[in-house]
């Protein structure tokens, strides 16, 4: 009696759960970036927003890895979308 009231919720557990993480770790990410493409398409940037990033830690005269970048650029795009902007307006002023 037990296992027809606990067979269904642990289903729909599992599916919640799993349903959660496909959109955390790979819908929210990707919406992310089409958002900041969208933004920096709208203000006729041609870069790519890791070109921003390595242009302008390159004029700070800071030296970072491929990897770095691609960690600030996923840090930048999911937390501060507008930093990329602000980014390249230090790199436009210049």
């Amino acid at each position: 009696m037990a296992s027809v009231i606990i067979i269904p919720i642990v289903i729909v557990a599992v599916a919640g759960l799993s349903a959660y993480l496909v959109y955390r770790y790979a819908m929210y990410d990707f919406l992310c970036k089409r958002s900041v493409n969208q933004t920096l398409k709208r203000y006729n940037i041609k870069k790519t927003p890791s070109q921003i990033i390595k242009e302008y830690y390159e004029q700070k005269d800071e030296k970072k890895s491929h990897k770095e970048i691609l960690n600030l650029e996923k840090y930048y795009r999911q937390k501060e979308p507008d930093q990329f902007l602000a980014m390249y307006d230090v790199l436009r002023e210049k």
